[in-house]
């Protein structure tokens, strides 16, 4: 039996090696999804013990949900201040954490059906890792607002996710995963029309390496 102290005691999965759990997990859920991911599988890809793993992670849920807010290869819309709003979503969406250069939609897409199937993973998820998502993206348009670029009366609640939702549409349901010119298309046509901008409002953004002229 194991004790509070025998516990508190066992040394911590961290660094180098929780990277490599981390990591593992992904690949697992791209190759076969949230709901034929076990425990034991992602400790053979890991070459770790189930013991290393339940050291760390109690169970499925906060694996995958830790797998997805902190690994590498996770999609980060991290703020970037360009001084914009476009440049600012421009810069959050396109580049290298972008919607279309990383495993954002195969990730998202391996787990969809444990949103609807499994409450404790839902409830991880929503609060871990889409919370400070939204929140991120709420944060672009509050500095819009404050620097007197969009009104103020912005429905930011309903506008702050569109974009993204837009985004996962085009890839879930019609399958077409997002570029980055189709996401600026989205952001000139929808987005900034929507919240009483022009794209040609905004100062050009450094990371967009070639214009749309249509």
């Amino acid at each position: 039996m194991t004790t509070t102290d025998d516990h508190k005691t066992r040394p911590r999965v961290e660094g180098d090696r929780e990277d490599e759990i981390l990591d593992a997990t992904l690949a697992l859920l791209l190759e076969v999804g949230y709901d034929r991911l076990t425990m034991d599988a992602v400790a053979r890809r890991a070459r770790a013990s189930k013991a290393t793993l339940y050291r760390r992670w109690e169970d499925k849920p906060s694996l995958v949900v830790d797998a997805l807010v902190r690994a590498k290869q996770a999609p980060d819309i991290g703020m970037h201040d360009t001084g914009s709003l476009r440049g600012d979503l421009i810069s959050t969406f396109c580049g290298p954490h972008g919607m279309s250069h990383n495993q954002a939609t195969g990730v998202l897409g391996s787990v969809m059906t444990a949103l609807c199937s499994d409450p404790a993973f839902a409830r991880r998820f929503r609060e871990s890792f889409i919370a400070p998502k939204v929140q991120a993206s709420r944060e672009i348009y509050e500095r819009a607002i404050g620097r007197g670029e969009i009104p103020a009366d912005v429905d930011v609640e309903v506008i702050a996710p569109a974009l993204a939702g837009i985004l996962l549409h085009r890839s879930f349901v019609l399958g077409l995963v997002p570029d980055d010119e189709t996401v600026q298309r989205v952001i000139d046509h929808v987005i900034l029309p929507a919240v009483g901008q022009s794209a040609a409002s905004g100062p050009p953004t450094t990371n967009k390496k070639k214009a749309r002229t249509t």
